[in-house]
């Protein structure tokens, strides 16, 4: 419950200094930002990228998920990664650093996801980000917008150390995950599936002192484990554990928390009251999962809680309206858009209360027993053209979808995918001196095939097997 409305209060007028002036300017510093500010900045563009931590890597660091989802795509039943471009160079630099693991299959080889060390993953950011030319402003906070008119963004406000300041640009990309800049500038949007139910947040958790020999095969036993532990009263608040080690083999991940209002409605990670609480919470259920794992999983009696992260994981708030929104037939019917700037192979992955609930692309098996499905679908360039804004994008999680659709293309994957392509879009059309919407399809298809990108389309070589 929201403590009681005080009266509002008046601030006084204030000159706000410009700090700095950019051809594009990238707020948030996850997956979809750090391709869209490399993108940009390899273009030609003078980019800046604005971040609140004193790191990149959004929800992969800040939020400990360390595993990266939508990589790769069960293409007619063989597992490839169907991610390129920014997105295959920052797993290299992961990968140099000794930071990265080999994909593992999930679902009987299904699907395919891929875990990473934290720490590796943010230095690699930092080295992608300087090798494409791009500057980086940590621990700045976005407070508001100003407008040039009703169609265009002139300056964002940030919050810093230093101080208020604001900072212009010709264009700018909306990389917040909860569509901050685009909120602010009166872009319209929705939230869940009918305004609150949202799909619920997690507090990820990494372990220390697992012995791997004993562990053995540890994820294909704890959900068992965990159901007679309910049988003898314990009480969890999510199904469908997600327990996995990483790079080092004494170190696991575990993806089991569900972090809910008093109502049982999920948190609203655009709240600060309900995060505050719910921060609170999810350390509680990680101490608890932590006294399950050492009492009752095999290689885990010495194990303990090596690292919980600076916030919550959040997997949904607001998602803007643009001239496309993707929904989840597109996801399961595995759509094709003659304007597509990438793919997304990952399935729809929705949290709901207690449970997780996945829904897979439509297909048969052919004679040989192989999945029909291709696995994934296009992302247009018009589902990050927010409606009626003329120097705006928005990439990633907050991109133009329906919930369902979101449930699936709000993963990592996709989030490299949409940030290559409104980084390079925004460069090309400072060239042109156009609204990105009139950017042709086409030449900005070039661009990003130039660039490494996948785009999926009829006639582009397929990846190779992993």
């Amino acid at each position: 419950m929201n403590p009681t409305p005080q009266p509002s209060i008046t601030e006084p007028a204030r000159q706000t200094p410009v700090i700095d002036e950019v051809d594009v300017l990238v707020l948030g510093g996850g997956p979809a930002g750090l391709a869209a500010a490399a993108s940009a900045a390899r273009c030609g563009a003078r980019t800046l990228l604005v971040e609140r931590y004193g790191f990149l890597g959004g929800m992969g660091t800040a939020a400990g998920v360390t595993n990266f989802c939508g990589l790769h795509a069960n293409v007619h039943g063989v597992i490839r990664r169907v991610v390129q471009g920014v997105g295959a160079e920052l797993l290299e630099r992961i990968d140099a650093l000794g930071g990265l693991n080999a994909p593992h299959l999930l679902f009987g080889a299904r699907m395919a996801a891929q875990a990473y060390d934290t720490a590796a993953y943010k230095v690699a950011a930092d080295e992608l980000l300087a090798a494409s030319g791009a500057r980086v402003l940590l621990h700045a906070w976005v407070a508001g917008v100003l407008m040039r008119d009703t169609e265009r963004l002139d300056a964002i406000v940030v919050e810093t150390k230093s101080g208020r300041a604001a900072i212009r640009a010709q264009y700018f990309i909306d990389c917040t995950g909860d569509g901050d800049v685009a909120a602010f500038a009166g872009v319209p949007y929705e939230k869940g599936a009918d305004g609150e139910a949202m799909m619920y947040p997690s507090t990820m958790m990494r372990i220390g002192g697992v012995d791997p020999v004993r562990a053995g095969e540890a994820w294909r036993h704890v959900a068992g484990r965990m159901q007679a532990a309910q049988a003898r009263g314990e009480t969890f608040t999510r199904q469908g554990p997600i327990l996995r080690p990483q790079k080092n083999p004494t170190e696991w991940r575990a993806n089991v928390t569900q972090l809910a209002r008093a109502d049982g409605g999920p948190v609203d990670g655009t709240d600060a009251w309900q995060l505050s609480a719910a921060e609170g919470e999810g350390r509680r259920q990680a101490a608890h999962f932590l006294g399950f794992l050492r009492r009752d999983m095999p290689g885990f009696e010495d194990a303990y809680l090596l690292d919980l992260p600076p916030q919550l994981g959040i997997r949904e708030t607001r998602r803007i309206v643009g001239d496309y929104v993707l929904s989840e037939d597109d996801v399961l019917q595995c759509a094709s858009f003659d304007d597509t700037v990438g793919v997304n192979g990952w399935p729809v992955e929705e949290h709901a209360a207690g449970r997780v609930e996945w829904r897979w692309p439509h297909g048969t098996q052919d004679a040989a027993g192989r999945a029909a499905s291709r696995g994934y679908n296009h992302l247009p360039w018009r589902m990050l053209l927010p409606r009626g804004m003329d120097n705006l994008l928005v990439a990633g999680r907050c991109a133009s979808m329906t919930h369902g659709g979101q449930s699936a293309a709000r993963v990592s994957g996709a989030c490299f995918v949409m940030g290559q392509a409104a980084g390079t879009g925004s460069a090309l059309a400072l060239r042109r001196a156009i609204p990105p919407r009139r950017l042709p399809a086409g030449d900005l298809q070039d661009e990003l095939r130039r660039a490494g990108a996948w785009l999926g389309l009829d006639g582009d070589p397929l990846p190779a097997p992993i």
